[in-house]
């Protein structure tokens, strides 16, 4: 029988050692996430009497994993693949991608029992503006996209950049609006936050209040 080492022996053997590692952390990354999505649906359960206000949302877990399975059968399917090898850009994507987990895992930290599947208030929601919501307001979002554009790279498959871009980031930014319009209606204050904060990028230029009048 053959044994997990030796089949990882044999992976090795066929795509060679830099690949291996970089399928391992990717999948270490997801499995990292999802365990932390499945507590946050945990909690989401024990707050459903919590809720003040809900809006259901084409954009949440579901149909955000249905996107990642497609991109999973892009690449296993090598459809839209090109050819780079670059010790050092590996290096650099893989970074990138391990950053995103880090901030993905953080931001649901600091969002705590404010997460919910929808878009959805609750009775005592409060506005979080710190640890890596002081980057950018939506930290979930923002780093899964540089984790996608990360994963295209170091999986070498341009149609996953392509759809990272044309289909994931317009939907993200569909969905981060929803709870903006949520948010602006119960914190006076977001409009300020919006203004010197960025959305998924870090905001270089900040505005004043008196701009946006």
């Amino acid at each position: 029988m053959i044994s997990i080492f030796d089949l990882y022996m044999e992976v090795i053997k066929k795509i060679g050692l830099e690949q291996t590692i970089i399928y391992v952390v990717i999948i270490l990354g997801i499995i990292l996430i999802y365990a932390r999505v499945f507590k946050n649906f945990k909690d989401a359960k024990n707050q459903r009497n919590n809720k003040k206000k809900e809006v259901k949302s084409i954009v949440e877990t579901a149909s955000m994993t249905s996107f990642f399975i497609i991109i999973w059968l892009v690449i296993s399917f090598r459809i839209g693949t090109f050819s780079y090898h670059n010790i050092y850009l590996n290096i650099l994507f893989l970074i990138i991608y391990i950053i995103g987990v880090i901030i993905n895992l953080l931001g649901r930290y600091y969002l705590g029992r404010n997460w919910g599947n929808n878009v959805i208030i609750y009775n005592d929601h409060t506005l979080v503006k710190t640890g890596v919501y002081k980057i950018v307001r939506h930290p979930l979002y923002a780093s899964i996209i540089w984790m996608i554009y990360s994963v295209g790279f170091l999986c070498q498959n341009y149609l996953v950049l392509i759809l990272n871009t044309i289909v994931f980031i317009p939907f993200m930014h569909y969905r981060a609006k929803q709870e903006e319009r949520e948010l602006l209606q119960v914190f006076n204050e977001y409009s300020d936050y919006v203004n010197n904060t960025g959305m998924f990028f870090p905001k270089i230029i900040r505005r004043k209040r008196s701009e946006l009048r």
